[in-house]
């Protein structure tokens, strides 16, 4: 197929208009997904339900947000990259109006899920929009602004939505997409052109139905697997064994399907290019680590360090601006340096900020957080941009829809992964560390008698006093949990570090190299 026959979505005006445009709808959509987190306890209290029960808010819009992004780049091939794209903005600020004012936590959950599979195309599409809209040689800051939405928008998200919920209402967490959508809607319309699908794109056009029931199956079942294993003790629950039995099933049937099928609903294909096959695994690593971390330290600081909502999450936020104050720069060195050496560092500055993260102990301070993150932050910038270059660079334009849905796929899934990996080894961990500070707490250990008598000192008690015993177990409780962090932080950094030598499946070359554009 000559590439004058690709159906394209060119710019009709200069590509650095469009680029904070699009930018900006994949920000909105990525948003949504950690700003109701905090909310959870306001909008049971609101609708009378249980935190519990809230908690499936947040299910609902992950698994048919998850559904839809993998086919979104199917969907973009067979109805038109814009007009999908318009049609995921319209009905995202649709379904988060009817959103803001649902009338009970039912009618909520569903709207919900029409809201996350309206937000499940925006971020694929954005970013299929932005590396087509940009020459190969400056994809690189196309990147750029990407990674603002998709990157800094789940830092701020918990802050951000806070300070709403405390300020206003939960509702407001909502209603606000109305009016970024409309603005959204207008200037789409007005920037992309897209002319109508070509004969050859129109063989696309056959319905893939098996493709699409497997991606529910195995996408659908794994995300409400991750979301509620933790809550249900994994696979001591039958439906969470039975879930994710079935995704498991679903899996292995979708490849098969798919690399059978002429005009897959997912092109699986793709993971067979040696670049987009590397891309892929570096992208959900990055996910993984990311909102693994992400988790893990506002939690630590609420938990153990007596922080209010909106002060854990300006622990992380300040990483979130070195991460777009970054990204330009990163996105001018791809076109300089080889992407295997700028990733390579990448890992190795996310691996030693989280290693140093171990250190971490109950009097540090705000600004040691901060700066620990920051210096993770340079790390995810290092990775994001050249990882999302070598996904792109090989790929032909008719598959830029394709990849640009399994890219986005593979850094969603990740960072679903990595918040239950991180929340489940903090939990477990917790309990290990606890009973074995508890075997030291007796007698038979000369060091226990002399540390009881100087905490009943300190409280004015009796060293065998029921108060004192209290402040010792609680003290155990602390240092039980810390070191439960310490561990997640370990293990986050020896999973980014192992994933070096993915680096050598990286083609060399820099970025400035990629299928011609028109």
């Amino acid at each position: 197929m000559s590439t004058a026959t690709v159906p394209r979505a060119g710019p009709a005006v200069s590509p650095w208009l469009i680029a904070p445009v699009v930018a900006l709808a994949a920000f909105m959509e990525v948003l949504d997904i950690s700003i109701a987190n905090v909310a959870l306890p306001h909008i049971a209290g609101e609708l009378s339900a249980s935190l519990d029960e809230s908690t499936w808010v947040l299910t609902s819009y992950l698994v048919t947000n998850a559904i839809v992004m993998p086919i979104s780049g199917w969907l973009s091939n067979r109805f038109g990259r814009k007009r999908f794209f318009l049609t995921c903005i319209a009905g995202f600020a649709a379904s988060s109006l009817l959103c803001g004012l649902a009338p009970n936590l039912p009618a909520l959950i569903l709207l919900r899920a029409m809201q996350g599979a309206a937000g499940g195309g925006l971020q694929p599409s954005g970013q299929a929009i932005l590396a087509d809209s940009f020459p190969p040689e400056k994809r690189g800051m196309a990147n750029a602004f990407y990674g603002v939405a998709t990157v800094v928008a789940p830092i701020v998200g918990p802050t951000l939505g806070g300070w709403i919920t405390d300020s206003y209402s939960w509702r407001w967490i909502f209603l606000i997409n109305v009016p970024v959508g409309v603005i959204l809607f207008i200037l789409i319309g007005m920037l992309i052109e897209e002319p109508a699908p070509s004969a050859a794109s129109g063989e696309k056009r056959t319905v893939d139905g098996w493709g699409l029931g497997f991606v529910a199956l195995a996408l659908g079942c794994l995300q409400v697997v991750l979301d509620r294993g933790q809550l249900d003790d994994w696979f001591a629950s039958g439906f969470v064994t039975t879930l994710a039995v079935a995704s498991a099933m679903g899996f292995v049937l979708l490849v098969w399907w798919e690399l059978r099928h002429p005009h897959p609903m997912v092109n699986v294909r793709l993971l067979g290019n040696r670049d987009f096959g590397a891309a892929f695994a570096l992208m959900f690593m990055l996910g993984f680590t990311l909102l693994g971390s992400t988790f893990a330290i506002p939690a630590l600081v609420q938990s153990l360090l007596g922080y209010p909502a909106v002060n854990a999450g300006l622990v992380i936020t300040p990483g979130g601006l070195v991460v777009m104050l970054m990204l330009p720069i990163v996105g001018t060195l791809v076109n300089k340096v080889d992407l295997r050496l700028l990733i390579a560092f990448g890992l190795v500055s996310s691996g030693a900020s989280l290693w140093w993260m171990t250190n971490f102990y109950l009097g540090i301070s705000f600004q040691a957080i901060v700066l620990a993150r920051v210096a993770q932050s340079v790390g995810i910038a290092f990775l994001f941009i050249p990882i999302n270059t070598v996904a792109f660079r090989s790929l032909r334009r008719e598959e830029t829809n394709d990849g640009s849905a399994l890219v986005n796929l593979a850094r969603n899934f990740g960072g679903s992964i990595g918040i239950a990996f991180a929340s489940t080894l903090v939990t477990r961990r917790s309990q290990f560390h606890q009973a074995r500070l508890v075997e030291s707490l007796q007698s038979m250990n000369p060091a226990y008698p002399d540390y009881a008598n100087q905490i009943g000192q300190l409280t004015g008690q009796d060293g065998h006093a029921t108060s004192t015993l209290a402040n010792i177990y609680q003290g155990v409780v602390q240092q039980a949990t810390l070191l439960s962090y310490l561990d997640a932080f370990k293990a986050l950094a020896i999973i980014i570090i192992v994933c070096l030598p993915l680096v050598l499946f990286v083609k060399p070359g820099k970025g400035g190299t990629g299928p011609a554009l028109h």
